[in-house]
């Protein structure tokens, strides 16, 4: 099942599908790792949900909400083979 990243909660992971958005906005995401069939977890989320912070391609990445609005995942488990 494919979600929003900022769907997620903390401890969750999943492999990114597809990112999406305006071309600058997807291109600084994408600069960043967070590129098709990437692993991402939750790491914590702030206690008013922005930013978020994951783990990915073992380092630690933290993105405001509306960013993560822009990238779609498939939770582990459910990933197309």
């Amino acid at each position: 099942m494919e979600k929003r990243l900022s769907d997620l909660k903390p401890g969750e992971k999943g492999v990114i599908s597809r990112v999406t958005g305006e071309k600058v906005t997807r291109r600084r995401l994408l600069d960043m790792g967070l590129t098709r069939g990437t692993e991402i977890v939750v790491v914590r989320k702030a206690p008013l949900g922005d930013p978020i912070e994951f783990l990915l391609k073992g380092y630690n990445l933290s993105l405001r909400k509306s960013e993560c609005e822009n990238i779609y995942v498939l939770l582990e488990g459910e990933e197309k083979e």
